[in-house]
């Protein structure tokens, strides 16, 4: 099915509004205090909990508040905090990219079917990435915009939405991971406030949620401590275990970075770490760049020296507009091999979307360089 016709089930069955506006984003919660002041506190739980939790699909049918509120709502705010300009879906079906719109620009939100035949949303929580990692897409762009948690939230909702009204997609959303577009922990209060409605409004656990970032050693500390931050799994975005490697690939990497990492790592296992709660190191595999013996030497005694609930996933590169291609496959066997011999525990992150510019960034970027794309379908 082509996406355009994929967007009209949504578009005809869900009351969707124009909400590209010039002004700042006014929070929903906001919203509705403004519009009914006064109101009790338990009438905003009600539109939240059937915001998130009940798969409606418009504000008429929020029966458990009055209707002359639900007529107010309607005409006043609308449904889902941004605009669909464009999806695509992959040839194979399995995965699914959307280009959504806010006032502040476009961002991404990838929907991925997983091993257990569910899906699995990748979410964005901010509009370009400060970050600045040289092989990633978002990363040239800059930082732009955070994404207010009622964004984080709507990329939930849109994909409940998708998978429902494409009935021969089957299963459900049973995983979230903060891999798109943007650093998380730079983003930390909306990301967190984001994870904790949907730990209380969805079936989602915590082990189902995955935030990653590029090591914000700050916040990784800060959230060890604060007693609000739900108990999600974390995965650092290593990339290198040598230290003028990784400088060279992550702009943002300084000579204590390890060193700093092994530290938290430690404190992580100590504190959360277990084989549900394991520390994930993600490794994007760039060819004759960070994927030789020497770096898988290094990166396992890293993972040593943290402890055994650490785990790496090695992530063939998604080529963008840069310098880097991805590993052969001799040094990715070499690289695992490696890793494996000294006793670490590795997969190989299946490579999806890749005919629709679903890595981070990708599509953004895209239709900067070519503002008249239209919403259309790569089958």
């Amino acid at each position: 099915m082509g996406s355009s016709n994929l967007l009209s089930l949504i578009f005809m069955k869900i009351d969707l509004q124009p909400i590209v506006q010039k002004h700042v984003y006014i929070p929903r919660k906001e919203q509705f205090m403004a519009l009914f002041p006064g109101s009790p506190a338990f009438r905003w739980n009600q539109v939240e909990e059937s915001l998130i939790g009940m798969s409606y699909e418009n504000w008429e049918q929020l029966s458990n508040i009055p209707k002359a509120m639900r007529d107010e709502l309607g005409e006043q705010m609308p449904w889902l905090s941004f605009k669909p300009v464009q999806t695509l879906r992959s040839k194979n079906g399995d995965t699914f990219k959307a280009a959504l719109q806010m006032e502040a620009g476009e961002f991404e939100s990838v929907l991925m079917q997983n091993k257990r035949g569910s899906w699995t949303i990748c979410v964005s929580s901010q509009i370009g990435c400060g970050m600045g990692c040289s092989f990633c897409a978002t990363g040239k762009m800059g930082f732009k915009s955070n994404l207010h948690s009622d964004y984080i939230i709507d990329q939930y909702r849109y994909w409940d939405y998708f998978i429902k009204h494409n009935k021969e997609l089957g299963g459900r959303i049973s995983n979230v991971v903060f891999m798109g577009m943007g650093e998380p922990l730079a983003n930390y209060p909306n990301v967190k406030a984001a994870i904790n409605l949907l730990l209380k409004y969805t079936d989602l656990g915590p082990t189902r949620i995955t935030v990653s970032s590029v090591g914000v050693i700050p916040v990784l500390n800060k959230l060890l401590d604060d007693p609000e931050w739900p108990p999600v799994r974390v995965a650092i975005s290593v990339h290198s275990a040598d230290t003028d490697t990784r400088r060279e690939i992550v702009q943002t990497s300084y000579d204590q970075f390890l060193e700093d990492l092994k530290k938290w790592g430690i404190a992580y296992a100590k504190k959360l770490g277990n084989r549900r709660h394991h520390l994930t190191f993600e490794y994007v595999m760039l060819n004759e760049v960070n994927d030789s013996v020497m770096h898988a030497n290094k990166l396992a005694a890293l993972v040593r020296a943290i402890g055994g609930t650490v785990k790496v996933n090695l992530i063939p590169y998604n080529a963008t507009d840069s310098v880097y291609e991805c590993s052969s496959e001799k040094n990715f066997e070499e690289f695992m091999d490696t890793l494996r011999n000294h006793g670490v525990e590795v997969t190989r992150r299946k490579n999806m979307g890749g005919d629709i510019n679903a890595a981070c960034g990708q599509l953004v970027r895209l239709r900067e360089k070519n503002d008249d794309v239209e919403v259309s379908s790569q089958t």
